[in-house]
């Protein structure tokens, strides 16, 4: 069967404009006289039609990545996740847990996310919804949604790093590994990234154990007893790893500099940070050097009581302050991504409930998405990404009546 015109039908809907942009109303809007047909062709093409999600994402990012590296190269890839609520317990993956978008738990379903950026432009690259344990191992319930049998259930940082393997495996253009802590804190995430010759710089919760090189001792508390063991007892007590939140409040003020990272639409963004050589601790284990020396960037904005964000970075050791926050930062594009892809494309606009459904739709509102990015980035580099800022040219004296009545003729 051809594909081709229900899935120019299915993007076109997806692109005009439309509060919702689920299969009904873009019907109604593409085929006012056949909104029957065009209902059952779109329907057909996202939720029965068997095609390759990753053949058409593929496609889509050798289409865009190109008009997006005309305005500079591939600086990160961003993992991310994304939820939005939803009725009910019968829709795919669907489950009581935590929903970004609401910033707490909630019925919802969960999606994460590869994208490729470069200064000002990103793109996702690979989607993949989070199956919760409950929902993978419940045969009755995968096979009423066609959960594939080759979906295990997976953790999300998992699923991130199977599909930072394969962007490797096809050979995208590399960039620094972005994640919030989610996937940052995950001590087998951050390794599986340095394992694949990537850097990152990954948010870290507040409780991460590290040894610093440079850092107030904790006070040694007395220890009963002597010889050799209450030495090595003592020694131990006054060397113990700093939780992050820990070692920020032992910095002097020395140690912070305020930095601009980029401009907002109120203007140059900055804040406080500080960055100090560090290397992660895990559990009972004192070898210092086990594990390799990375940056820990620390932001504390002045009118904040206390840090507002922590990340581990493998970036070089020469690396300076500003570009450290510059490249962490590049996170902000995924926000954009995400809004547009829901606001403007209709992303969580899918009614259906199955497996090849959530996907295809996501496939194609990323489809219709990386078009739009290609052609903002025909626009030249000095326009913002998403704010152009075009101006309408001068209408010249008694354009608009020309050629109506009782107007003069027009030579």
């Amino acid at each position: 069967m051809d594909r081709r015109e229900p899935l120019r039908n299915y993007c076109k809907g997806l692109l005009l404009d439309g509060e919702r942009k689920s299969v009904e109303p873009m019907a109604a809007r593409l085929a006012p006289d056949h909104v029957q047909r065009m209902h059952e062709s779109l329907h057909h093409l996202v939720a029965q039609s068997p095609w390759s999600d990753a053949d058409v994402l593929r496609r889509v990012r050798q289409y865009v990545l190109p008009a997006m590296e005309k305005n500079g190269p591939v600086v990160a890839w961003i993992v991310d996740e994304t939820g939005w609520a939803k009725q009910g317990t019968h829709s795919v993956g669907v489950a009581h847990q935590y929903c970004g978008r609401l910033k707490r738990k909630a019925n919802c379903q969960v999606s994460v996310s590869l994208s490729v950026a470069t200064a000002r432009a990103s793109l996702p690259i690979a989607w993949r919804l989070y199956l919760p344990e409950e929902w993978a191992a419940d045969m009755a319930r995968r096979e009423a949604v066609g959960v594939p049998v080759a979906a295990p259930f997976q953790t999300k940082p998992q699923i991130a790093l199977s599909q930072i393997r394969q962007a490797m495996a096809e050979k995208v253009a590399p960039g620094v590994v972005l994640a919030d802590e989610v996937y940052g804190s995950n001590r087998e995430f951050r390794e599986g990234v340095a394992a694949l010759k990537l850097r990152y710089s990954l948010a870290v919760r507040c409780v991460t154990t590290v040894w610093a090189r440079e850092r107030e001792p904790l006070p040694p508390k007395p220890w009963a007893g002597k010889g050799r063991r209450a030495q090595r007892m003592r020694r131990d007590e006054t060397h113990q790893p700093f939780t992050v939140e820990q070692l920020a409040g032992t910095l002097t003020q020395r140690a912070w500099r305020t930095v601009s990272w980029r401009e907002g639409s109120k203007g140059a963004l900055r804040s406080r940070f500080a960055a100090l050589r560090v290397r992660p601790a895990y559990g009972d284990d004192r070898k210092i050097g086990q594990q390799p020396e990375q940056w820990l960037l620390i932001e504390w904005p002045d009118s904040e009581a206390a840090p507002i964000g922590y990340w581990l970075s493998n970036l070089s050791a020469a690396t300076s302050l500003r570009k450290l926050v510059a490249i962490t930062k590049q996170r902000w594009l995924i926000e954009r991504d995400y809004e547009e892809l829901k606001q403007e494309v209709g992303l969580s606009h899918y009614e259906g409930r199955n497996w090849r459904g959530f996907h295809h739709h996501a496939t194609l509102c990323i489809a219709a998405y990386g078009f739009l990015v290609a052609e903002r980035n025909r626009f030249s580099p000095s326009a913002q990404a998403g704010h152009l800022g075009l101006r309408a040219p001068r209408i010249p004296p008694g354009f608009r009546g020309r050629g109506s009545p009782g107007s003069p003729a027009t030579t």
